[in-house]
């Protein structure tokens, strides 16, 4: 940031010396990338309604019809740090007399944030009645209630700290724009270009694109038969990392849907990062393997994803309820087989292949697997070494061995980003879950009459007769 100051603006919220209200076209340094994005996401969370109220209803805050967004960049707070930190952004929600304030800090590209930084900012909100500080990086976060980065989030200071993802901006404003979402004609226009921006390279907005180093490292050690050691920081690494892709991943598929995708955790894995972070090490250590559901609206199951490290293999798929008024495994089978259209998919992918059905039985028994190809030229197939019982629910994935490439930083995601919505677009989007049919009425009892008191009485006289 220049070090000089902006001109003042007029009628500036109390908490602030200087700043500039957001521009739409900033005139800034063609190398001041992160003022220019921010300058031009924030114009648009004031001027189009939708857009600025859906962003901060996420943070709990609800902007009514007699509510105004004002934002600001390049402030300086009234009672500064002796850092002489300039925020790169100030929100503002007007309602009636009432007022809630945040700072905005924003880093684009490679560039990460200083957790020092963002100290600083929450002790400036603390001394100019600011109410919270909210961050944008290409850094990812489950929800904008747990920050990416572990230390501020174990900070003891009662200033909450929010945090956006580029992306999640985009993917926000795209739904919008694809679910007719804006009612004013200019305000969608406007919308649709922010999207334009957003997308392009020169707006320093970028999705998750590689593993860290770690993620080699711990690929070596589980292929020579070595074992992840306990508080490993190798696998506390990799899955910080997974954590960033699983919620790429989840607004990749937002965007490719057209609705809100999210991830399936416990409610206190949402509210709890340490706690879930120490269940799913204590998993990956056991099983050797990555693992997400994502929540589709409306999908038959959620979508599940698993990296497995000693097979260097991604399944992707889905889990479903057997339907249970057919009695046989053979009508069970083709109930869900008459459901996958294996002519849609695209032969060059060779997904076919590596398509399977895995079957769950009653009791102790042990799941039996097929190729789906295998199911469909001889569906008896299924039930050759189960006679006397019938499946109670069906995994239908693909199964991708990756090889060399999964243990690649960079290959292993653009890969696993190629599957998983190959997976819901060939097969998840076309599935229906079972559901148990609508009770009937029998002929005998047809009306209230028909079981009355007296009706039952006369079934109970006549029942041993």
């Amino acid at each position: 940031m220049s070090e000089e100051l902006p001109e003042k603006s007029k009628n500036l919220p109390e908490c602030i010396e200087y700043g500039e209200v957001a521009r739409l076209f900033p005139v800034l340094s063609t190398t001041s990338k992160e003022g220019r994005t921010t300058s031009i996401v924030l114009a648009c969370m004031a001027k189009i309604d939708e857009f600025g109220a859906s962003i901060l209803a996420q943070l709990g805050q609800r902007v009514g019809k007699t509510s105004k967004i004002e934002t600001y960049t390049e402030v300086v707070p009234k009672k500064p740090t002796d850092s002489k930190d300039r925020p790169d952004g100030l929100i503002v929600i007007k309602t009636g007399r009432k007022e809630w304030r945040a700072l905005v800090e924003a880093k684009v590209g490679s560039n990460k944030l200083d957790h020092n930084q963002v100290e600083r900012y929450r002790q400036l909100c603390k001394d100019n009645k600011i109410d919270c500080v909210i961050t944008f990086s290409n850094q990812f976060a489950t929800t904008p209630h747990i920050h990416p980065l572990e230390v501020i989030q174990k900070s003891r200071s009662k200033i909450p700290v929010y945090h956006f993802s580029w992306m999640s901006l985009l993917t926000e404003a795209k739904l919008l724009i694809d679910q007719e979402a804006v009612v004013d004609a200019d305000q969608r226009i406007l919308l649709n270009e922010l999207c334009r921006f957003l997308s392009h390279e020169s707006a320093g907005v970028k999705g998750f694109d590689r593993m860290p180093k770690e993620w080699s490292e711990i690929n070596k050690l589980v292929s020579s038969g070595g074992g992840i050691p306990a508080k490993s920081e190798e696998a506390i690494a990799v899955m910080n990392a997974w954590h960033q892709e699983t919620r790429d991943l989840s607004l990749i598929l937002s965007r490719i849907t057209e609705t809100s995708v999210t991830e399936c955790l416990s409610r206190k894995h949402w509210n709890d990062r340490a706690e879930r972070l120490k269940h799913e090490l204590n998993k990956f250590r056991e099983e050797k393997q990555l693992f997400v559901q994502l929540d589709i609206p409306n999908a038959a199951a959620p979508l599940e994803v698993i990296a497995d490290i000693s097979r260097r293999c991604v399944d992707v798929g889905m889990t479903l309820r057997a339907p249970e008024d057919k009695v046989s495994t053979k009508a069970r089978v083709n109930w869900l087989l008459r459901q996958i259209k294996t002519e849609n998919i695209d032969i060059k992918t060779k997904n076919i292949d590596n398509l399977y059905l895995r079957l769950m039985w009653p009791g102790k028994a042990e799941p039996t697997q097929y190729l789906v190809n295998d199911l469909k030229n001889d569906p008896d197939l299924s039930s050759k070494d189960r006679k006397h019982l019938a499946p109670h629910s069906f995994h239908i994935f693909y199964s991708k061995r990756l090889g060399n490439r999964f243990t690649q930083q960079t290959n292993f995601i653009s890969d696993l980003e190629k599957v998983v919505p190959e997976f819901y677009k060939d097969i998840g989007s076309a599935l229906s879950a079972w559901v148990k049919s609508a009770p009937k009425v029998k002929k005998e009892k047809s009306s209230a009459n028909d079981v009355s008191t007296e009706a039952i009485s006369k079934d109970s006289e006549d029942y041993g007769t």
